[in-house]
């Protein structure tokens, strides 16, 4: 069922002009368009065990941003590949009428936070600066990963005054994790 947005005022729906402009907006509150782009996705990646889903995201404009990553690294061809594959059954799928879609497949690049335990086990080794709910920033190594949170190692001062501190996280408390790029 599709729903439209009626941009009159109370007052002139009261009045009975309350029909100057409707806009058809699909209802994405509701998830069905992501589940049933993230059941596609998932089916097409089941056949390969290192990539795994990571996020989608659906604008009003129904721009549609798939993010995959894998164990060690996606490369530009699988995304492609995926990309088309992905296309193809949307279209099938007639989940948006008139193709009136577009689809961007990409990894979730360095400006993305880390979002699943998977994401945080490939990056042990890595410098990141984690964020919790109650606003404190650290940054360090991320030395584990376990069921419930990671722990990162602090490195304070230098040379003879270098001090290392090793903070606990739990994944409950954690608003953003970042990879940290060093040159």
């Amino acid at each position: 069922m599709k729903e439209y947005i009626n941009f009159a005022t109370e007052k002139e729906t009261k009045e009975g002009n309350g029909d100057r402009s409707l806009l058809y907006l699909p209802d994405m509150t509701k998830g069905a368009p992501i589940e049933a782009i993230e059941e596609m996705m998932t089916s097409l990646l089941e056949p390969d065990k290192e990539c795994f889903l990571v996020e989608i995201r659906i604008k009003p404009t129904n721009n549609i941003k798939v993010f995959l990553d894998a164990d060690t690294g996606i490369s530009i061809d699988k995304c492609v590949t995926y990309n088309r594959a992905l296309y193809k059954r949307i279209v099938e799928s007639g989940l948006f009428p008139s193709d009136d879609f577009s689809l961007e497949l990409s990894s979730p690049g360095l400006d993305e936070p880390l979002k699943l335990r998977r994401q945080y086990i490939k990056n042990i080794g890595r410098n990141v600066e984690v964020t919790t709910k109650d606003g404190v920033l650290k940054a360090g190594k991320l030395l584990e990963v376990g069921e419930d949170g990671i722990t990162i190692r602090e490195t304070r001062g230098s040379g003879r005054k270098k001090e290392f501190i090793q903070h606990d996280f739990l994944f409950d408390n954690i608003k953003t994790t970042k990879v940290q790029i060093q040159f």
